[in-house]
């Protein structure tokens, strides 16, 4: 089992060039793999394709031996760069929260969410506690596959750590996947098995 990206190729409508060409990335059950490389490469464009959010061009995205679901609770789960775009701005939080089903308390208290937050509005938090509900809202039991897109940049570096390693113990105690999209190599070589450079594995970043 796994998820794997296949021959994955992706332009966006009204541009001539491409994002993404020929990309092959495979990551086993309850691996942990990191990407890097500089910006305007594709990583988070992978990480929607991955998630179902954009569909390739051409190729295939395959968990296990199924193609990725197009409908239903996703066993495969994005957290953004920027948690304001995942979170309708009219809900309190308790409702987003709500929106997921089944999220864990304890992993709440383990990530330091307090309990006043979920009485207030995505605009009445700073960009870390909201971060902060969104990776608690993304490790619902359903998920297997966890892609996370530079989400250190909403936190301060001691909190990111701290942050992180909640998230890889949680991964590994459920055998989860992960995808850590990040400029930190020292933060993603403390975290994941492996590191993959975008460059290495997109044919348009070798042109």
């Amino acid at each position: 089992m796994g998820i794997e990206a296949k021959n994955v190729c992706f332009r966006y409508k009204r541009s001539d060039s491409m994002v993404l060409e020929n990309v092959n990335l495979k990551i086993s059950e309850g691996e942990m793999v990191a990407l890097i490389g500089p910006s305007g490469y594709g990583k988070s464009t992978l990480a929607k394709i991955l998630s179902g959010y954009e569909k390739p061009q051409s190729g295939e995205v395959i968990l296990g031996d199924n193609a990725l679901p197009q409908c239903g609770v996703s066993p495969v789960q994005l957290i953004y760069q920027h948690p304001e775009k995942a979170i309708n701005p009219y809900f309190k939080m308790k409702d987003v929260l709500d929106e997921a089903r089944q999220y864990d308390s304890d992993l709440m208290n383990r990530l330091g969410i307090k309990d006043q937050w979920l009485d207030r509005y995505p605009y009445e938090l700073s960009g870390g506690e909201l971060q902060r509900l969104c990776i608690a809202r993304s490790l619902i039991p359903t998920t297997k596959y966890l892609i996370a897109d530079e989400i250190s940049a909403m936190l301060d570096a001691i909190s990111s750590v701290g942050v992180w390693e909640v998230i890889r113990n949680e991964c590994k105690k459920r055998n989860i996947s992960l995808l850590m999209i990040t400029h930190n190599i020292a933060l993603a070589r403390r975290i994941c098995n492996h590191v993959v450079d975008i460059r290495e594995i997109n044919s348009f970043g070798n042109k």
